[in-house]
């Protein structure tokens, strides 16, 4: 397995995106960034990074594309450059870098599997947040007839490149905010299987640099649309969704599902 780690980003602002890389870089040397038309001359910020670690690279995409686009977008140069696996992980320090060797040593296990982080919110989560999901994630698990997703959401995932760029290809959405669920459910429609692992979830306050860019009406619209959409893919399915559940579904359903105290 050769694993790369994917970060794209979005004004995230300097100190944060830094932070964030540096964080990664401390348990993992091959992190890309893909800046996604930011405004907040990020990238710039990153040129003392990229002087004291060789394998760091920074792209910029000229305008905002989203950020399944950045993904796609890094995802393509990854497979070019020989990487098998990419984990992908936000700029907004939300996700734990001292957890990729964790998922790193996961993906190595099962190298034909995915790992999908499932969020452990502290109390600092906002509370409409944690609710709004719950709906996106019972649409989730319907489409995929309980194939095991954990959080349709969350973005702390390593996925093998070859099956993230099928599910790209199969559809021309997930390229925004809908990224992290209809890719969760493509790659679940293929076959693919999940291992789920408890991650701790960090909300930042704005004093502490903390930047969101989800907008609720927008992409809860984009979600919605994108359900809908996933709806009419799952009946269409459903009688090889059915097979597939009575030969017994994910083989890694639950088995990982371990406490990361224990």
């Amino acid at each position: 397995m050769k694993l790369l780690v994917l970060i794209p980003s979005y004004d995230s602002g300097a100190r944060l995106l830094t932070r964030t890389v540096q964080a990664a870089l401390t348990h993992w040397p091959d992190v890309w960034v893909v800046i996604d038309g930011s405004r907040d001359h990020s990238a710039a910020a990153l040129n003392e990074l990229i002087a004291t670690h060789p394998r760091l690279q920074v792209m910029e995409l000229p305008t905002n594309q989203g950020k399944g686009a950045a993904v796609l977008h890094g995802a393509r140069l990854a497979m070019a450059e020989g990487f098998t696996h990419i984990l992908t992980m936000d700029a907004d320090g939300q996700h734990p870098a001292n957890d990729i060797p964790r998922f790193a040593a996961m993906a190595d296990a099962h190298a034909g599997a995915a790992v999908f982080g499932s969020p452990v919110f502290g109390p600092e989560a906002p509370a409409l947040r944690i609710q709004g999901r719950k709906l996106s994630n019972s649409f989730a698990a319907l489409e995929t007839l309980g194939w095991g997703l954990g959080d349709s959401l969350f973005g702390m995932r390593v996925y093998p490149l070859a099956a993230l760029l099928d599910a790209f290809a199969s559809t021309s959405w997930a390229r925004r905010f809908d990224f992290d669920p209809e890719i969760a459910v493509r790659v679940a429609w293929a076959g693919v299987p999940i291992a789920v692992l408890p991650t701790p979830v960090l909300y930042l306050t704005s004093a502490e640099g903390g930047v969101s860019q989800f907008r609720y009406f927008r992409d809860n619209g984009l979600l919605t649309w994108m359900h809908i959409r996933l709806c009419g893919g799952f009946l269409l399915r459903l009688p090889w969704l059915l097979w597939r559940l009575s030969k017994g579904g994910n083989p890694l359903k639950c088995r990982f599902k371990e406490d990361r105290h224990s």
